[in-house]
Formats: structure tokens, sequence, C-alpha cells
């Protein structure tokens, strides 16, 4: 599955950087993308051995714990697994949290050269992309692919990532400040699916929307970031 990735960015002179969670903490991963001067940075899952490098860090800090500040704490080591044929660097990071017992503890193996903390900032930013593809699936529903025939299939799924890029598009334009921070969920649902009534008068057509969570000079200064968008109209 990753070849064609590594081939598709093998002639950019480029940085390429990798990032997953523990599914791919594979040797076989890791070496694969060494190979190919791809830095990565991958999940690791925790286990006894890992635990008992950090075991210092899993007691409870000393002093009074904090009632709203969050004490992070990062170790970096090299660790060998069974399945290993040589060590790699692995970063830790340890979060003690108010009101909780014990610290939140989480592994990361990478090859990256930075300071831990940017790994690890690094490693969470794939977050973002995992709500993107939640977005997609839970609003735009494009894991409905129940044609028979995988081109079927592909052409639908084309159209999904069509009308959501339409839906991102939509969520950079200028859109009012109450609605800035609206994922395409609550655009699609607070906004396009509204219920609305058209009365026909003899020389006007009314369109009457529920403000309920889009009021009026919000519809309107929408329409007018629309508008914004259409191209100049060509020079005589």
């Amino acid at each position: 599955m990753l070849d064609p990735v590594i081939a598709r960015y093998a002639t950019r002179d480029i940085l390429r950087f990798f990032r997953a969670d523990a599914a791919y903490t594979i040797p076989a991963t890791c070496t694969r993308l060494q190979e190919a001067g791809h830095f990565y940075a991958i999940r690791l899952p925790a286990n006894n051995v890992l635990r008992e490098k950090i075991s210092y860090r899993l007691t409870r800090p000393v002093g009074r714990p904090s009632l709203t500040k969050v004490k992070r704490f990062y170790e970096d080591f090299d660790y060998q697994a069974a399945s290993w044929d040589k060590e790699r660097r692995v970063i830790a990071k340890i979060e003690c949290h108010p009101g909780e017992l014990f610290p939140r503890v989480g592994f990361i193996v990478t090859i990256l050269p930075m300071e831990s903390d940017w790994v690890v900032r690094f490693k969470n930013q794939c977050g973002t992309a995992e709500r993107h593809i939640k977005e997609g699936k839970y609003t735009f529903r494009w894991t409905r692919l129940s044609c028979p025939r995988f081109r079927d299939n592909e052409v639908r799924l084309q159209l999904h990532a069509l009308a959501y890029n339409l839906a991102t598009l939509l969520r950079c334009i200028e859109l009012p400040v109450e609605m800035a921070d609206w994922s395409s969920t609550s655009l699609q649902l607070k906004l396009i699916k509204i219920g609305a009534r058209v009365v026909r008068h003899a020389r006007a057509i009314t369109l009457q929307l529920a403000e309920v969570a889009v009021t009026g000079p919000m519809v309107c200064a929408i329409l007018v970031a629309i508008r914004r968008l259409r191209a100049p109209p060509p020079c005589a």
C-alpha cells in the first residue's frame, strides 16, 4: 500500500514525512520508509518494557496537584522490540491531568532528529486528517459504495469528495463571526438542510427561513461572500 505513495514522491526534491497510528508499527514499514528517505513518527503500543523505562515518571508528581493545569513530561530513549532488527528512537509523553489518579502515557517510534515535544506535536497533527475523514464519512456518507462494479463505486466516491471540497470552500469564505468555527456537519444541518417556505405573490417570490440557527443578516452575508467568488466579467 505504501509503495505507490513512495514512488509518487520519489523524484520530487522535498522533505518527506510519514505519520501513522500503532497498526503501522512493524519493522517492514519502518525499514521501507527509511530506505526511501522518509522521516516517520508512528505510535507505538505500550507494553511492560516501555513502562519500565519511564517507571519513575508514572508516580504522582511531588507537591500539591494543580486544579487547572496539565503537567506534561517527555522522555527520549532507544528501544528494540523482539521483532526489530535494531534499536530505534522512542519518545514517551506523560501527562498528569487534574483530578486523575494515574498519568496518561503514549509512545512514538521515530527517526526525526527534532526535540521530543516537536515530534509529539507533529504526530498529533494526524488527528486533523482523521477529523476530515470523519466529516466525510458522517456528513457526506462517502462510505456508501454499494454499486456492484468497482468503477461505479469509484465515480460515487469522487462525487462525494467533490461535495466535501465544495463544503470546505464554503467554510473558507468570509463567513459571519457566529459561524466561523462551524464544522461541515453544522453547516449542513443548520444552513443547507434548513426548513423553508416559498410564498408566491403576483410580482415576487418570497423565501421564508426559520431563524433558529441562522438569522437573516447571516444569510445575506453568506450570499454576498458567495457572490464575490464569481469571476469578473470579461473585458469588452
